[in-house]
């Protein structure tokens, strides 16, 4: 067994947050070894939000095909249209291949170094990685330990991933597309693969045990994804478990609130109830870390409760967001090097890639309520935006909330088309402290999206110009 001695920094896990560490660490001087089982970019880049985000747009562009094959106001016409669903899995892996090559030279370029293996933890300050080139073990000592192993898909006891039964990773790279397909949870990973597949020819039926679509959303946001996936034909069936596979394995059974059970023929399950933190299988049970649930409980300095060993990321639980785990990570690395930081964002953008988007940052009018705040709210819908109607994208609209004695602003909404791209605006208006005031009188560009944002205060303060 070989030694790598004296490195002060050693982080688990190649995603986002541990390969932004490693490079930030190697900006600021700092020895740093990276350790990455599979491939650099970690579930974001190989098989969640990158991959994911390429067969939402081949899927929309097929999509628009088929609208055009029949009668469209644009006077486009097209022949009825095919998908060649090889060669878009080839495209969408190109996507990824330059990407995760280009986290390579980075951290090659900040003098990473990165060791491809199954890592195994010693103790808070030892690490024995199995080389995947040839088996060979590797002892890791170091100073500083960051541990970003990421997350993966919660299975259901009654249905086990395996043949027809897949995850989101099998999801996202299939051979050919199923007749019937079965999704399993209706949260932003089962609604945004299960809209993709739709638009890509395939039945589709959602399954929620819960009552609604999109849980951690509120109603209002959520309505005009269901009325989408309704124009859109996708079954959508609430209130109802999941109990398994039919005996013959072409079905699956479920069961509704009275306990009345029916089938639904399915070529391929997807199973999207969620994601866990990757706690199992490497080792960190020996360090008896302090835990919140699954996760690892840390402080607002991405902490753990054993000296100098760190967590970042999905391993220390929700809100599990690849820009969250970048921004832990950086913060981590400047720490280290003896800077003054901590993790304290005004907001946290999240984004839900349905049709239409929805995304958000901050307080909703309901979390204002419950947090005891006197708050206002308003919103400015996209049918009086010329921008959305030159776009075919009426649905939708912006809100924001702020406080009703300084105006100072704490929450942003948005669901429709294009609005993820609103989510900087969102987050820096509220890092920065804007008031409605702020936003009301910044002029901005005509004709776009992004005057739903200005009209949004404007009406808060009770003097929208276009509607």
């Amino acid at each position: 067994m070989s030694q790598i001695e004296n490195t002060t920094l050693l982080v688990i896990g190649g995603g986002p947050g541990g390969y932004v560490a490693a490079i930030r660490a190697g900006q600021l001087g700092i020895p740093t070894v990276l350790v990455e089982r599979e491939q650099l970019g970690g579930t974001c880049l190989n098989i969640g939000c990158i991959p994911s985000k390429a067969l939402i747009h081949a899927a929309e562009e097929f999509d628009k095909t088929l609208q055009y094959a029949e009668t469209s106001p644009l006077g486009i016409r097209v022949r009825a249209p095919e998908i060649d669903i090889e060669r878009t899995v080839a495209w969408k892996d190109g996507i990824v291949q330059k990407l995760t090559r280009g986290v390579g030279a980075l951290l090659k370029k900040h003098g990473v170094k990165v060791v491809q293996g199954d890592a195994h933890v010693i103790d808070g300050k030892t690490v024995d990685v199995t080389s995947n080139a040839n088996g060979e073990r590797v002892r890791i000592h170091c100073e500083h330990l960051l541990l970003a192993a990421g997350s993966e898909p919660t299975a259901l006891p009654s249905m086990p991933f395996g043949g027809k039964v897949v995850s989101s990773t099998e999801a996202l790279s299939p051979k050919t597309l199923p007749k019937r397909l079965v999704v399993v949870g209706a949260g932003y990973i089962g609604l945004e693969l299960g809209t993709v597949y739709r638009k890509l020819g395939v039945d589709v039926t959602v399954v929620e045990a819960l009552d609604r679509i999109l849980p951690a959303y509120d109603a209002e946001l959520v309505k005009p994804v269901a009325d989408a996936l309704t124009r859109k034909g996708v079954g959508v069936l609430l209130g109802h478990k999941v109990l398994g596979l039919s005996a013959d394995g072409h079905a699956v059974r479920v069961q509704d609130r009275e306990g009345v059970e029916k089938t639904l023929p399915a070529d391929q399950v997807l199973v999207a109830v969620g994601r866990r933190p990757r706690t199992q299988g490497w080792g960190l049970e020996s360090l008896q870390l302090d835990r919140n649930g699954a996760a690892l409980r840390i402080d607002d300095q991405c902490r753990t409760s054993m000296r100098d060993v760190w967590a970042i990321g999905d391993l220390a639980g929700e809100p599990m967001l690849a820009h969250l785990a970048m921004a832990q990570g950086e913060m981590v690395a400047e720490l280290i090097a003896g800077k003054a930081r901590r993790f304290v964002p005004a907001a946290i953008p999240a984004v839900c890639f349905t049709d239409p988007e929805i995304v958000t940052a901050g307080m909703s009018p309901a979390d204002a309520q419950a947090a005891g705040l006197d708050c206002l709210s308003a919103s400015f819908p996209f049918a009086a935006n010329g921008r959305a109607m030159t776009l075919e994208a009426t649905d939708g609209f912006v809100r924001v909330v702020a406080r009703r004695d300084n105006h100072l602003i704490v929450g942003w909404q948005a669901v429709g088309r294009g609005v993820s791209e609103l989510a900087a605006a969102f987050s820096q208006s509220m890092e920065m402290g804007a008031r409605l005031e702020d936003i009301g009188g910044t002029i901005h560009a005509h004709p776009t999206l992004g005057e739903a944002v200005q009209e949004a205060a404007l009406r808060a303060l009770g003097h929208a110009l276009h509607i």
